[in-house]
């Protein structure tokens, strides 16, 4: 089903885990790119998976493109790597993802892309590019990193350690590398537990909200509200919590 070359998918308990599997850094070029768009395009439609858990093969998450290419640059590749990054924005079921190495450059936006983070203290970001003549990254790093230490980032090519990513409060745990996958997929369960038709809504409702006024994002998160209660899930969750017992959800 999922006819993957530079990544492997593996689903169990409604649980996608992806790793990125191109030797040596997982680093990105366009058939990788567009792998990222159709992997997480059918992540989407995929009633099996509630949640996705993202990570990578080996020492690095993503080092970031392909500086080895020989061919030049062109506006489909630019197109591409835009895309693949907004698939897992704008994937259905919630991405978390788990950084068992660096991830820097156009790594960084994947995780930056991500609705949650954990991190091996092996782990880094960074935007290098000012090393290598380029630039890229800044918008997505916007969304993790406050306005002085971005820049610190982007002119000077430093990277945030995983501590200092915890210590920020930009990934949810650091932790020892061989108890990352299992933090991810602890964190991927207990998200998986509850109604998937409330987790997707509430995830593109906070997509949705997140650059809206304070009057007209919550405005639009009342009205995704009245959607969610009018659903047999609702129904169920309200059922349960009367009756103490587990919900059992449907996705209807």
């Amino acid at each position: 089903m999922y006819d993957l070359t530079a990544m492997r998918v593996e689903i169990d308990e409604h649980i996608a885990l992806v790793t990125f599997d191109k030797p040596p850094v997982n680093a990105q070029n366009f058939t990788f790119q567009e792998e990222v768009k159709a992997c997480f395009d059918q992540l989407s439609l995929d009633d099996a998976v509630r949640v996705v858990v993202l990570t990578g093969a080996g020492r690095v998450f993503s080092a970031g493109t392909d500086l080895h290419r020989t061919a030049p640059v062109t506006r489909d590749d630019l197109r591409s790597a835009r895309e693949s990054f907004h698939a897992i924005v704008e994937c259905r079921k919630p991405v978390i993802g788990a950084l068992n190495g660096p991830a820097l450059g156009s790594g960084l936006t994947i995780a930056a892309s991500c609705d949650l983070l954990i991190a091996s203290r092996t782990a880094s970001l960074g935007l290098p590019e000012i090393d290598v003549g380029l630039m890229g990254g800044g918008r997505h790093a916007q969304r993790l990193f406050s306005h002085s230490l971005l820049r610190r980032m982007a002119l000077t090519g430093y990277r945030v350690p995983a501590s200092e990513l915890y210590r920020l409060g930009i990934v949810e745990a650091c932790v020892e590398p061989d108890a990352l996958l299992p933090a991810a997929m602890d964190l991927a369960r207990e998200i998986a537990s509850k109604s998937p038709l409330a987790v997707q809504l509430f995830k593109r409702t906070l997509n949705t909200i997140e650059y809206m006024s304070l009057r007209d994002g919550y405005r639009y998160e009342q009205e995704m509200t009245l959607d969610i209660r009018n659903t047999q899930d609702a129904e169920e969750a309200m059922r349960a919590f009367v009756e103490k017992r587990k919900p059992v959800f449907t996705g209807r």
